[in-house]
């Protein structure tokens, strides 16, 4: 975050600044909701916890004024859990804490809660549960969702064609868009080493609804959707330059 640029992290902020932000209009705030789970050999499970950060952040920042809440960073993942490490919310419990961070940012004068999920398990989820949260934080305050879950493939497929011409490598996880993301974020923890091809032949409404029902190791072995060769920061720049603009303008909408 640049010196010149206002406070955004609301648990940085001490609370006379977060009560002077919403005395100032800064009334909206953003919540990516994300996960830990297996990202393929080559990348951490914290992949969707610290894309939520980053995307997070960055969609603050295109909206205006909004502030950034604390990620959720658990979230419904039981379709990894054949993947040692991997650690899944019940449906129940993510809506929950949903649930309890719009009602409590509600009751503090936030007026509009956007939810961002950086997992695509969580889309599902997030879009099932908006008629309840918004109804236990009505008059006042309104809840809003990125639930576009192609349409986000979509924006990685579009930022990798792009960049280098490899559009039909991304698959939607630890793939050429997602690794790349990392090497922006996290370029520690990424074993570009590792990386490798996965389950290849195309991800469509029915192939998501067999790896949500079956599991993603009935899919793909290593745990890859698309393939992780040819990451790069660049690729990684633009996926995350496109996917924050794509979000932005839905909540705006």
């Amino acid at each position: 975050m640049s010196n010149d640029e206002p406070k955004r992290l609301l648990e940085e902020m001490t609370w006379p600044e977060v009560g002077e932000a919403l005395a100032a209009g800064r009334t909206t705030v953003v919540l990516a909701v994300g996960a830990v789970e297996q990202h393929g050999p080559h990348l951490p499970l914290l992949v969707d916890a610290a894309r939520g950060d980053h995307l997070a952040l960055e969609v603050a920042r295109r909206l205006g004024d909004a502030l950034v809440a604390p990620t959720i960073r658990l979230g419904c993942s039981e379709h990894h859990m054949a993947f040692p490490g991997t650690i899944s919310l019940r449906r129940s419990t993510l809506e929950a804490l949903c649930m309890d961070y719009c009602v409590s940012l509600a009751r503090h004068g936030f007026r509009t809660v956007c939810l961002v999920p950086s997992h695509g398990g969580n889309f599902v989820p997030i879009a099932e549960m908006l008629d309840d949260l918004r109804r236990a934080v009505a008059p006042d305050c309104g809840v809003r969702a990125y639930t576009d879950l192609k349409g986000f493939l979509d924006v990685w497929v579009r930022a990798v064609e792009e960049v280098t011409g490899k559009g039909k490598l991304v698959g939607g996880h630890a793939d050429i868009a997602e690794s790349s993301e990392m090497l922006v974020i996290r370029p520690d923890l990424v074993k570009a080493d590792r990386a490798e091809a996965g389950y290849v032949d195309g991800v469509d409404e029915a192939l998501l609804e067999r790896m949500f029902r079956d599991g993603m190791r009935r899919v793909t072995s290593n745990g890859i959707l698309g393939d992780a060769r040819g990451m790069s920061e660049a690729i990684g720049r633009r996926c995350l330059e496109l996917a924050a603009d794509a979000v932005a303008a839905a909540l705006r909408d």
